[in-house]
Formats: C-alpha cells, sequence, structure tokens
C-alpha cells in the first residue's frame, strides 16, 4: 500500500496489492481523474490519457481551444468552465453565480485515516493500515478553499472518499450541491445494479445497462429508505458471482442521498454519491466549514461474491465498532408478534421463561411498555414506563429476566411522538411542521425535530435514565415514518435547507452519546424493518432489522439482495409465528429456521403455543445456532442460486481458513418428478477433503461437480412439498 507523487508531472498515484487509483493535474489547473481498477506499474508520466482535440460545438479554454473540460475526465467538476455535465457541487456567491474555478494549490500524504467530525466513517486502528491523500484546491475569486480526501485501505480493494470545504473569503456562500465522490470512467460498456423495494419487499437487485442519458437513484424522505439503497455495483456485462470486473460505490450516510450515472454523447461515464442536492443549501459564513459524508469505490476483478466479501469484512472491522462489530450475537427472543402492545408482566415473563427453557440468550420487551400506548395512536413520546402494564416497571422486569440468566433488550423509537401524547401537547411546536399548514400523520405520527437542543436533551435524558436504572443490555431503535412538512420551526428561512441533514447529523450525535456512556450496549437499528439499513447506520448499530417481512419464503430474496452490500452479521432475521403475520404462508419451523440461520439468529412468536416437537426442534435450532454463528457471522458469504432467477436457493458461508463450510439449500415450490440437480460450492480448499453427512469430498469435487440434491420421491433428503430446505455442515479432515 502506499501513494505515490511525481512533484515534476504532478501525478498521483494511490495503491495496493489489489487496485490502482490515478490522479493528474489537468491543464487547467484542476485535478482529472486518470485510472481507476486493477493494479498498474506506477509512471511518472501518464499526460498521454489527457485528451486534446478540438470537436464542433465543444467549448475550450482561452489558451487551447482544443482542451475542453467536457473532453476530459475529471476528478472533482464544476459546470459551466468548458464542462456540461452534471457537476459534484456547486458553490454559489452573494452575485448569484454558479460558474466557479477551483485550482490545485498543495497537497499532503499521512498515515492513517483521519475522522469525520459527527458522521460515520471507515477507521483504522494502527496508522499503517490506510494512507490518506488531501488535495487542496482554491477558488481565487471567492477564497472557498475545497479539500479533497482519498484513503487507500491496506488489506481492502477500497478507496475512501470524502469532501471538505471551506470559506476562507470575506463573504457568506451557499453550498447547493456537494457530492461526496465523483467518478469519471473513459467507458459505459457496465450494468447498473441497483437495490430497490418498498416496506416488506427491501433490496431487490435491478439491472439495467448503460445508456447515453441519466441513471440514477436517491432518497427524499429523510432517510436513506427502503425505495432505494445507497449502495450500487457497475459490473461488466461478462461479469457473474464468480468472475468478471466490477466497481461497487457505498454511501455512509443515512440521509438524503443521491446516486447517478451520466453516460455522455462520447461514450464517457460520470457516476456520482452524496447528499441529495434537491432541499438542501447549506450557508456557509466566512471562516466555517462543511465536511460531506465519506463515500466508498470497491473494485474487484474476480466476481460479485468477491465484490461483496471485501465490503462485508471492511463493515465487520473497520466500520462497525466496539465489543460487538465482531462478537458473537445473542439469540433473541422478542415479543412483537406474539403479543403486540397487549402484554402485562405476567404474560411476558412466561413467554421469557420458554425462552431461556430453550435456550434463548436475550429477551426484548418491544412497543407497548410507555405511556398510555396500547395501540399505534397514542403514547409514543412519553418514555416515562406503563406502571398499569408492568407494575414494577422497566428495572424490574429487567431484574427478573437478568435473575433467568438472559439478558434483557428494550425497543425505543425516539424520533417520533403521537399527537395524542403529553410531549406534543406540551410542545407541538417540536415537531418537523410547515408553518400554518396541516400537519400529516404518517402511523399516526410526526416526526420530532431532532435538529432542536431541547429534543435532544430530553430523549438522551429519557433514553439514558431508562438504559442505565434498568441495567439494558439491547436497544432495538426503531423509526417507522418518512419525513415529511420538513420545516424547522423556528429558524429563519435561509436555514431550511439544512434541515434534512441537520436531523441526521442529531440523529448520528444522540447514537454517539448513549454509546460512549453504555459501551457495551448493543444497538439494532430497525426502520419499519429495512428503511434505514445503510453504511452510516452499521457504524453506530452493528446490526439492522432486515424487514418487517418475516416470512422465510420472502425473507430467501431479501437477505440474498442484502447480501450484495452488507454482510450477515448486519442482517436482524428471526424464525416468526406460522401462520406468518405479513403473508399468511405455512411454513416448516425447520426451514424458518435455516434462513434465519444466516443472519442475527432469534424468534418472534411465543413459544409455550408450539408442539411438544416443533418446541424440541427449536431447542435444536438453538444447539445448532450455538456451535455455528461464529462461522456464520464471521466467515465469507457466497451467493450460489438466485430466489430472483429459480425456483430454489442456495447460498455458503465458508470459514477464513477455509476449514469448515455451512450451505444452504431452498426449494420454493415443489415440482412432479423433477430433474437431479446439482449444487457446486465456492470458497473451499481445493485439495483438502471435507466430510459431509453425505460422505467425504475433495474441495475440487464439492465445487466443481458439486453436491446433488436428489428430489426423487423415494430418496429422503428433501421431503416432497413447498419450501423446504437443507444446510449442510461441512468440515476439513485432511490436506
Amino acid at each position: 500500500m502506499d501513494i505515490f507523487f511525481h512533484e515534476k508531472t504532478k501525478l498521483f498515484h494511490l495503491c495496493n496489492d489489489r487496485i490502482s487509483y490515478i490522479i493528474g493535474i489537468l491543464p487547467n489547473g484542476e485535478p482529472g481523474q486518470f485510472y481507476f481498477g486493477k493494479r498498474v506499474h506506477d509512471r511518472e508520466d501518464m499526460s498521454y490519457l489527457v485528451n486534446h482535440e478540438f470537436r464542433a460545438m465543444m467549448v475550450g479554454t482561452p489558451d487551447d481551444e482544443t482542451f475542453s473540460l467536457e473532453m476530459n475526465r475529471r476528478e472533482y467538476p464544476s459546470f459551466g468552465t468548458t464542462d456540461l455535465r452534471f457537476p459534484a457541487f456547486e458553490v454559489i456567491p452573494e452575485n448569484g453565480s454558479h460558474v466557479s474555478a477551483f485550482r490545485y494549490v498543495s497537497h499532503k500524504i499521512t498515515e492513517g485515516k483521519p475522522k469525520i467530525a459527527g458522521l460515520p466513517a471507515v477507521y483504522t486502528e494502527k496508522d499503517y493500515e490506510a494512507k490518506t491523500l488531501e488535495i487542496m484546491l482554491s477558488d481565487e475569486l471567492t477564497g472557498v478553499g475545497i479539500s479533497l480526501f482519498y484513503s487507500i485501505m491496506r488489506d481492502y480493494p477500497v478507496i475512501t472518499r470524502n469532501v471538505v470545504f471551506a470559506n476562507k473569503g470575506s463573504e457568506e456562500v451557499r453550498i447547493e450541491r456537494c457530492m461526496s465522490l465523483s467518478l469519471d470512467l473513459p467507458d459505459h460498456d457496465y450494468t447498473w445494479m441497483q437495490f430497490s423495494g418498498a416496506w416488506g419487499r427491501e433490496k431487490t437487485p435491478v439491472e439495467k445497462k448503460l445508456e447515453a442519458g441519466i441513471t440514477a437513484i436517491g432518497s427524499l424522505r429523510g432517510h436513506s429508505s427502503a425505495n432505494h439503497n445507497p449502495f450500487v455495483i457497475l459490473k461488466r456485462p461478462n461479469t457473474d458471482e464468480s468472475a468478471g470486473e466490477a466497481i461497487g460505490v457505498s454511501l455512509v450516510y443515512s440521509g438524503n442521498f443521491l446516486t447517478q450515472a451520466e453516460v455522455d454523447t462520447y461514450g464517457m461515464l460520470r457516476v456520482m454519491t452524496g447528499i441529495h442536492p434537491d432541499r438542501f443549501s447549506w450557508r456557509l459564513k466566512e471562516g466555517e466549514s462543511f465536511e460531506t459524508p465519506e463515500a466508498l469505490l470497491v473494485w474487484t476483478g474476480s466476481g460479485l461474491n468477491d465484490l461483496s466479501q471485501s465490503l462485508h469484512r471492511l463493515y465487520r472491522k473497520r466500520l462497525s465498532r466496539g465489543i460487538w462489530k465482531e462478537k458473537e450475537r445473542p439469540i433473541l427472543l422478542n415479543n412483537w408478534e406474539a403479543t403486540l402492545m397487549n402484554f402485562t408482566e405476567e404474560s411476558v415473563l412466561k413467554i421469557a421463561e420458554k425462552g431461556k427453557e430453550a435456550g434463548v440468550e436475550l429477551f426484548v420487551l418491544d412497543d407497548g411498555w410507555f405511556g398510555v400506548r396500547n395501540d399505534d395512536f397514542s403514547g409514543l413520546g412519553d418514555w416515562y414506563v406503563n406502571k398499569d402494564k408492568l407494575p414494577e416497571g422497566i428495572a424490574g422486569l429487567a431484574k427478573k429476566i437478568h435473575d433467568m440468566g438472559m439478558k434483557f433488550g428494550l425497543w425505543f423509537e425516539p424520533e417520533m411522538v403521537n399527537p395524542d401524547s403529553d410531549l406534543y401537547r406540551a410542545h407541538p411546536d417540536w415537531v418537523l411542521a410547515s408553518p400554518d399548514r396541516e400537519r400529516s400523520l404518517g402511523r399516526h405520527q410526526m416526526v420530532l425535530d431532532m435538529t432542536k437542543d431541547e429534543v435532544q436533551e430530553y430523549l438522551y435524558e429519557r433514553m439514558h435514565s431508562i438504559i442505565s436504572e434498568a441495567g439494558i443490555d439491547y436497544v432495538k431503535w426503531d423509526m417507522n415514518r418518512t419525513i415529511s412538512e420538513c420545516y424547522s420551526i423556528g429558524r429563519n428561512a435561509s436555514e431550511q435547507g439544512m434541515t434534512y441533514h441537520r436531523y441526521i447529523l442529531a440523529v448520528y450525535r444522540l447514537y454517539e452519546r448513549l454509546i460512549s456512556d453504555f459501551p457495551e450496549l448493543l444497538f439494532e437499528s430497525c426502520s419499519s424493518g429495512g428503511s434505514r439499513y445503510d453504511a452510516g447506520m452499521l457504524y453506530y448499530a452493528p446490526q439492522t432489522w432486515a424487514s418487517d417481512d418475516t416470512d422465510a419464503v420472502e425473507r430467501l430474496k431479501i437477505q440474498y439482495g442484502t447480501s450484495y452490500g452488507y454482510p450477515v452479521s448486519s442482517m436482524g432475521a428471526h424464525v416468526s409465528e406460522c401462520p406468518n403475520q405479513q403473508t399468511g404462508r405455512i411454513c416448516s419451523v425447520g426451514t424458518r429456521g435455516n434462513v434465519a440461520f444466516f443472519g442475527t439468529f432469534g424468534y418472534e412468536m411465543d413459544l409455550n403455543k408450539l408442539t411438544d416437537d416443533e418446541f424440541a426442534e427449536i431447542k435444536e435450532q438453538i444447539v445448532f445456532m450455538k456451535e455455528h454463528r461464529a462461522l456464520i457471522q464471521g466467515g465469507d458469504f457466497y451467493r450460489l442460486i438466485s430466489p430472483f432467477e429459480d425456483n430454489y436457493c442456495a447460498w455458503m458461508v465458508v470459514s477464513e481458513d477455509k476449514s469448515e463450510a455451512l450451505a444452504a439449500y431452498y426449494r420454493i415450490l415443489a415440482e412432479v418428478n423433477p430433474g437431479r440437480r446439482r449444487v457446486r460450492l465456492k470458497g473451499l480448499d481445493p485439495d483438502s477433503l471435507y466430510r459431509t453427512d453425505d460422505g467425504e469430498f475433495y474441495g475440487s469435487e464439492l465445487m466443481n461437480i458439486g453436491i446433488e440434491i436428489n428430489e426423487a420421491p423415494d430418496v429422503i433428503k428433501l421431503p416432497r412439498g413447498d419450501f423446504d430446505s437443507r444446510v449442510i455442515h461441512l468440515e476439513k479432515i485432511s490436506k
């Protein structure tokens, strides 16, 4: 890993053993993008990559009309000065001009990786794990400076990017657009993969061939959303799971975002990601600065599984923090689907006791424990224990759970309030709402204005008090409402464009305060399931409730799609009631468990309602998960058969040393007299012998010949019927 700088040619080369990222200073004095991809040799001069030519309707520079920014690849493009493609930023002075000219001034190369104030980011534990390049640019007319930050990671094929704007001039300016990353590529022969959906059907892969024009996804909902995830993949047409080139672009941010690809009519491709410029405007007074969220570029030449695994390892080891980042997650039991809000201390203790008997390690009390809260219509925001339900309070219930030998977890939805609540009646100005207009409701609630200090202090005091008094071990932090009418009451008009970003900064700040106070607390992020499932949240909460849809068959798609960008250790996945509450589907306990194993495992049901045989199977599942969760949550995950393309699904996880693996195979609908099927495994040591329930096989056999999944009616390996599955354990026995 290194960053080379060639003084004579002003050429920068960031590289490790897998990738190179090369920047040159263009003839007009700004940085240009020369190369990103597989590691190449360092050399002093690559000016042959600068384009000089004259074309009709092209605008060139005054000194050289054959040099146009429109025909060259730029690092952080502005608009109008000979480039008429979409810009990465706009800095507008008091005279209203959108024209700027930022030129290279200096640079700095340092060991390690700096933090980003108030924002989540990849980090290093030792300085030798990364090197950072800061390129300083300045606009002579306005005095505004821009610093472009690039970090090259030693152990990952990843470049991290972010930008700092500093107003060193004498007048206020407005930032109207500030992408965290812009990447110009020489051709557009890529397939764009986005991960889209809605509540209950998150992260469906959607592929589009890039053509001339704009391809984009984003969110203006105040959170990253279930509709479009702030992660995209650009893959070559021949790239599949096992081979081929691909680039991943991930934004480490949880608010409004835009990720966009622009193909110009000359075939060049510009990709950018960052805060969505719509409804964003940031005032920058003299002496002030603004720092964008971090964006990640990951490259592979070995297929999509390799790209995903690079991100998985990075997120587990250098994005998630604290004692839980790689620690085995406790098996939990949540009361939500068992009771909804209709519970008493006696009823939840009965559920918890059965969970303890089964081997559960963490009991979680969900919504309904506070205020006058018996349904969705009232009580939200009144974070005081409902003594009618819990006479001894949360502390009393937590003690009884702890005395059983289990950890205790609690649900909060701190960012929201019901109109029918004491909090709203006392502080109607504490919500985001447009003056003198109707206040919309979502799930019968409104969004608290987290940008207000008094709101922050109220929530911090209430959460801190409850967590500390009860000795809570786990918090499920929910957020069940998209932001509408995003207006901060009491702030002047010129600040309203700052509200969306200030809101998510405030969410991060509240998380940070609680993490600092309770470093052993395990947070799980939730936003009606996966509506705020992004890299930014993993910095604070190492796991996210992947979806409110707990149906095992639906979860095959949700977890498969999620795995492209996020590790198994981040996916909240539970065995739920049957028939399923979302779909009504009847599915065996075995298959429900076989899907949920590949996540942070738990249960959403009243175990007292199971038959003796079902309860015995639950106990076996828990024993199995305890034995294998280190492998599942810390191993390399491989996608084998896509449920989006087949009646079958398969995936597997392999330990880092390749000594052990688990392969899972799922049949969705039964077929009459089906053909024979073989599943080729991946990631094993080809020269080692592995033991399975079916015999002993070399890794080369398992990966090239495969395992036969025989579905003939006289074979017991996979029973007849819909929604069945099998998990195969492989263990290395010799070399």
